[in-house]
């Protein structure tokens, strides 16, 4: 797809045409934006490239993206959302009737939070991902098969000139906000400090200025359990036979940290489930949750992608080569909006308060939950209350 406004106009006719009936009546009861057709747009081609902090080059990068509503003729009235590590572009509606709506349908729709009826609502898969950007599971061209273990390092900072390059495309001349929870958090403050200009409103939930030697450690033994599993072979494993132990293992490690004691705790206790005849399986309902949740991830995520987002959250830094991190926060133009969650154990509320000490123009509110880190995709009634709060502020 030619990287134009053209390709905000198939978005759009796509979702008008096929979805809009739907969202009138279907949306008039539960504030649903419809069915949605997630879109493929190309913003590096060989004639203009990306290029990766490393310094290495990507001669074609696709990225795929949802966008629910109309951007208007100034160019201003949109809205980036920015997905976490496991996340993707579909936030709001669904593909097929049937299925499970987007990740933060909640807060999407008309009459929500983020109401496409004032704003054009944005939500791309990250470069690196594997739901339709350009990732490992990509074809290399130079090659014929996919990256896999070969895709370069890429970082926090490589993903925003990615979107960067999609503002460009769909026409957007300015975002009046852009939102993130968790490593969408990392993009959101990376958009108002590279690109300050273009960012009006900055909101960043459960997340600090660069990863802590907790969450690298965290992150350092979810890989280490993928590259242990035998399957691995150096991350050189056909797409249809990935290491499913090691990335099964790799989610029930971040599960734990992404809950607090008193969410696992009120859940599951020490409930248990009837035994089977494997001496060495816990009966205990905890460790049947967790096996679950890797059984999911596996059907859906991809090893070698989870490997190059990790490492990408453990090394982004805001002042990493711009200098101390007081003066480059300091810069950021953008009215903010930082909230933090008191039971979160992966990113504690000492990190974002630190933020808004720094940032000129923030404010600082709590998202009273006890699921920890996760209560950015739980705890949907504060959220959208502080987010219509914060829009209205912005004047929009």
């Amino acid at each position: 797809m030619k990287a134009s406004r053209g390709g905000r106009r198939l978005v759009h006719e796509t979702w008008g045409d096929h979805a809009a009936l739907l969202a009138r009546h279907e949306g008039g009861r539960d504030g649903s934006v419809g069915l949605v057709t997630p879109q493929v747009i190309d913003v590096a081609t060989p004639n203009h490239p990306l290029q990766l902090e490393n310094g290495a080059s990507l001669p074609h990068v696709a990225v795929a993206y949802e966008a629910y509503g109309e951007l208007d003729a100034s160019g201003r009235n949109a809205v980036l959302v920015c997905h976490a590590l496991t996340g993707s572009a579909h936030a709001a509606g669904r593909h097929e009737a049937r299925d499970v709506p987007g990740w933060w349908d909640p807060l999407i729709g008309p009459g929500k939070a983020l109401d496409p009826r004032r704003h054009f609502v944005v939500c791309s898969n990250v470069l690196g991902g594997c739901y339709g950007t350009t990732g490992p599971t990509s074809l290399d061209t130079t090659t014929g098969h996919p990256y896999g273990p070969t895709f370069p390092r890429f970082t926090i900072r490589d993903m925003v000139t990615v979107q960067r390059r999609l503002q460009d495309a769909l026409g957007v001349r300015s975002w009046r906000a852009v939102i993130g929870g968790s490593m969408g958090g990392m993009q959101a403050l990376e958009w108002a400090v590279t690109h300050p200009e273009d960012v009006q409103g900055l909101v960043a939930i459960a997340i600090g200025a660069r990863h802590s030697a907790w969450a690298i450690g965290l992150n350092e033994v979810a890989r280490r359990a993928i590259m242990a599993d035998p399957t691995w072979q150096d991350g050189r494993y056909p797409l249809e036979r990935q290491p499913e132990a090691g990335l099964g293992l790799a989610r029930a490690i971040a599960m734990l940290s992404y809950r607090s004691f008193d969410s696992l705790e009120a859940k599951f206790g020490r409930e248990r489930r009837p035994e089977d005849d494997d001496a060495l399986s816990s009966s205990f309902e905890i460790a049947s949750y967790l096996g679950y949740q890797g059984v999911k991830l596996v059907r859906r995520f991809d090893a070698n992608t989870y490997i190059g987002l990790t490492r990408a959250m453990d090394e982004h830094d805001l002042s990493q080569g711009r200098g101390r991190l007081d003066e480059v926060l300091a810069r950021v133009q953008a009215r903010g909006l930082v909230m933090g969650i008191p039971s979160d154990v992966l990113y504690p509320e000492v990190e974002q308060r630190r933020l808004v000490e720094l940032l000129p123009r923030a404010r600082y509110e709590r998202l009273v939950s006890p699921h920890g880190h996760d209560g950015f995709l739980i705890e949907y009634a504060q959220l959208a209350a502080h987010l219509r709060r914060f829009l209205t502020e912005l004047g929009g």
